[in-house]
């Protein structure tokens, strides 16, 4: 599955419906993270019912116990092609009696991808096929090469929102044995620096403004995805020496301490009445 223009070629794979590869022919320059074990073998995983886990590993829909792995179902799947015709991508896949084991409620998934010049659109529809309220969150985690070129550094990059922030960090406790806290930033650059990034783990903002969020390297290549509509924005890499960062944008978080809440009220859960859709998009612009 491919789409392509003059300039840019993009792949796809139906395991987890994900980008295989979003290649600048003139340049050579290829976007997207291609896995590595010695890092991080996932590439640009959809988020789908759960963005991370319940602090237990579990949860209890009706009186009984169900269990994802992290960040829910989709990357983990294989989704069906419902068409490749060189203008749009579009992949599927309907709730079955494997997902049912692991979140018990009916659904149909899809997810669409569209190439106009240098702008990938990737558009999710989910609908609630059953009939009864559907609780789920939302979230993207695309991998992206950092750095780009010959000759650059991990560090020589800055992730830039499109305007001035005055936003929260949510900072957490990796052993999760305090609430997370919310501290108040003001910015607009953030260096990549693998100091930051080991020390907080997963830099995650709540309360952005800005439309867009971008990578962008010393040599002017990078990578620029919208984000407006979702209420966090997340930034993250493997390790140190790690040579990608994934800018993720979700509609919900991990329980990072214990959570009191059951599944329907987790922060960052929404409900899906039967028979309707919940529609959400972002796009990927290079350069």
């Amino acid at each position: 599955m491919k789409l392509e223009n003059e300039r840019y070629i993009v792949t796809f794979v139906e395991k987890g419906g994900e980008i295989q590869s979003f290649t600048d022919k003139e340049t050579g320059i290829q976007y997207m993270w291609q896995g590595d074990e010695a890092y991080w073998s996932g590439k640009n995983p959809s988020l789908f019912p759960m963005v991370g886990n319940t602090y237990t590993n579990d949860y209890t829909i009706d009186g009984k116990s169900y269990a994802m792995k992290n960040h829910g179902l989709i990357r983990y799947a294989t989704l069906t092609c419902r068409q490749d015709d060189g203008k749009q991508v579009v992949m599927e896949l309907n709730s079955n009696e494997d997902t049912k084991k692991q979140y018990p409620f009916d659904f149909h998934y899809e997810i669409a991808y569209e190439l106009k010049d240098n702008k990938l659109t990737i558009t999710y529809c989910i609908t609630n096929t059953g009939d009864k309220e559907m609780p789920f969150s939302f979230g993207l985690h695309p991998g992206f090469n950092c750095p780009l070129c010959e000759e650059e550094r991990f560090e020589d990059y800055t992730m830039r929102f499109s305007n001035p922030e005055k936003m929260q960090q949510l900072v957490f406790d990796v052993e999760k044995k305090e609430p997370y806290k919310l501290e108040n930033v003001e910015l607009q650059e953030i260096p990549c620096d693998y100091e930051t990034f080991d020390h907080y783990k997963t830099l995650i903002y709540k309360g952005t403004k800005s439309a867009y969020l971008t990578l962008e390297g010393k040599k002017g290549h990078g990578v620029k995805i919208s984000i407006a509509g979702y209420p966090y924005v997340a930034l993250w890499t493997a390790k140190k020496d790690a040579p990608f960062v994934c800018l993720e944008p979700w509609y919900g978080h991990a329980d990072f301490s214990e959570v009191k809440e059951d599944f329907y009220h987790r922060e960052g859960t929404m409900i899906l009445s039967p028979q309707k859709t919940f529609t959400t998009a972002y796009t990927i612009e290079v350069f």
